[in-house]
């Protein structure tokens, strides 16, 4: 059996925990899960030996229904993935780790999601993820070094509710699965708008991951100094600081590190304009005790966001909060109590952009009855584009 890389010794409460959780687990161990794997659980779930069993039970539950180990590992992606996708793997750092670089203005999530299901991305997101961890065993490690590139970053196309849902899955399922196995995240040529999408994501990936991440604006001279010293320059493409370039010259070594762009419509399976805007109300049950965060991203002028939404038998607290670029929080929508279970409560908010609003039904009041919830809640297309017959309009209108 292979060893990992050196780590920081274990005390002796760790090494416990350890041997526990190998035993705990033995029914669902295989040889390649070393010591080194399993701590990953154990770190994740800070060394609680119960918490780190259960994520790791049910991670392997998910490994089957996604056949991970099987069906997947054959699986042939769709060719608009496989072509349009931006991404690849250039090399290894200084320590062995195998580096990951996507440079964000090659994808085309929109096109992307009209041309392949959000299964089949994930699917991909999967191989890739193992893929990496294949390349780190090799070289006797257990993690990566992700290069994203914001050069160009658009944040309109993230802000299409299929696009926020795929990315926030692609996030959890990282979270849920993956853990431990980030070394270190350069986040390059950000630009101010990156904090209202960065402002979402955090909330998926745990504290110790965010330590791991490092942004840089678009000052190259900062970050490649950074990033050379983990990195030496042949394992890099030129147009990213090192030294690599294709056998045709090409800094940014296409034939490592596919470079995407636009989607064709050839390969689209939908109407790109038909945007989703129905009427479908989401069923959801608020825990006692417990509340529903909703996050919605707005990057143009003049779009409205509109609520409607109703509770059974009992009334529960809404607000909205609006979060600017500069990562200041202001209450949009004052968060009270509402009488939803008498009468259906619509509103609507203009929005200023960028930003992010944060739409909560909060049920935290409440210790001991559980609240179930019928809720409409989506960002129009801006005002020039808006038909405003769509808007709700109603005596409980709570626009401000």
């Amino acid at each position: 059996m292979s060893t990992a890389k050196s780590k920081i010794p274990l005390e002796d409460d760790q090494k416990f925990a350890l041997m526990k959780f190998r035993h705990n687990v033995k029914d669902l161990i295989k040889p390649k899960h070393n010591d080194a794997f399993l701590l990953r659980w154990l770190r994740a779930r800070s060394w609680n030996v119960e918490a780190a069993e259960k994520m790791f039970r049910e991670s392997m539950n998910w490994r089957q229904q996604w056949e991970v180990d099987d069906g997947l590992k054959t699986w042939v992606p769709p060719e608009v993935i496989t072509k349009y996708v931006a991404s690849g793997i250039c090399g290894f750092d200084k320590d062995d780790f195998p580096i990951y670089i996507v440079p964000i203005q090659g994808v085309d999530i929109v096109g992307l999601l009209h041309s392949v299901s959000r299964q089949d991305l994930i699917r991909y997101t999967i191989q890739l993820l193992e893929k990496l961890l294949d390349l780190a065993a090799e070289k006797n490690g257990t993690e990566c070094v992700l290069i994203f590139d914001l050069e160009n970053f658009n944040l309109r196309p993230y802000t299409w509710r299929p696009a926020t849902e795929v990315v926030i899955s692609l996030l959890q399922m990282y979270a849920a699965n993956y853990p431990e196995i980030l070394r270190v995240c350069y986040i390059i040529n950000a630009p101010r708008v990156f904090s209202i999408a960065y402002s979402v994501i955090k909330r998926f990936i745990d504290e110790y991951t965010i330590s791991k991440i490092n942004i840089f604006k678009n000052d190259p001279k900062k970050w490649q100094k950074v990033i050379l010293q983990n990195i030496d320059p042949e394992q890099l493409p030129q147009h990213w600081g090192g030294s690599m370039v294709d056998p045709d010259g090409n800094p940014k070594c296409p034939s490592k590190v596919k470079l995407g762009g636009k989607v064709p419509e050839s390969y689209y399976k939908k109407n790109l304009e038909k945007l989703p805007d129905d009427k479908d109300f989401v069923q959801e049950t608020i825990k006692k005790g417990a509340k529903i965060s909703l996050d919605f991203i707005v990057a143009d002028e003049g779009c409205f966001l509109k609520w409607e939404f109703r509770t059974d038998g009992h009334d529960i607290r809404f607000g909205v909060s609006c979060r600017d670029e500069e990562g200041v929080v202001h209450e949009a929508v004052q968060l009270r109590r509402v009488a939803s279970h008498q009468m259906d409560v619509a509103g609507v908010l203009s929005c200023k952009s960028p930003a992010t609003y944060t739409v909560t039904f909060d049920n935290s009041y409440s210790l001991f009855k559980s609240k179930k919830i019928h809720y409409s809640v989506q960002v129009t297309p801006p005002l020039d584009t808006l038909d405003l017959s769509s808007l709700p309009v109603k005596e409980n209108d709570s626009s401000s």
